[in-house]
């Protein structure tokens, strides 16, 4: 099962780090996954939930630990054009494909053994899914 840091958050929700890329380093040296907001803003790729905030270059997003969520269509079709990205798109629709073939899976829909749950709390249910992104690390089932 495949543990994935919503964000980089480990401890809970926390705004002042999310999509930074010293905290989500650290959290894939800790052997953890981490999904990631992608915007492309003029030629460069960039991390943030809500605006673009830290600049990144194209080889960080190349982790074959990152989940790259990307906000934007021109990250999406950027992001696509490079099969090192794993990457996918969603609002709010049950569940989206990743590039890799993984179903990404909003909370409390149906799941199987190809699902990435999303998890909003300290605990998941469903342990027949391929992963669990959650904002708590690790995470009790």
């Amino acid at each position: 099962m495949i543990l994935i840091s919503h964000r980089g958050n480990f401890d809970g929700p926390d705004p002042k780090s999310e999509n930074n890329p010293v905290q989500i380093n650290s959290i894939m040296r800790g052997g953890f996954h981490c999904e990631v907001d992608v915007w492309y803003i003029n030629g460069h790729f960039m991390l943030g939930h809500d605006a673009p905030t830290y600049t990144v270059k194209q080889r960080f997003l190349e982790n074959e630990k990152l989940w790259c969520h990307a906000k934007t269509l021109s990250a999406l079709e950027k992001m696509l054009n490079n099969k090192k990205i794993h990457c996918f798109w969603h609002q709010k629709d049950d569940f989206t494909i990743t590039s890799k073939g993984y179903i990404w899976t909003f909370p409390e829909k149906p799941i199987c053994q190809k699902s990435i749950i999303v998890s909003l709390g300290r605990k998941a249910y469903g342990c027949e899914c391929h992963g669990v992104c959650t904002d708590y690390l690790p995470i009790t089932f």
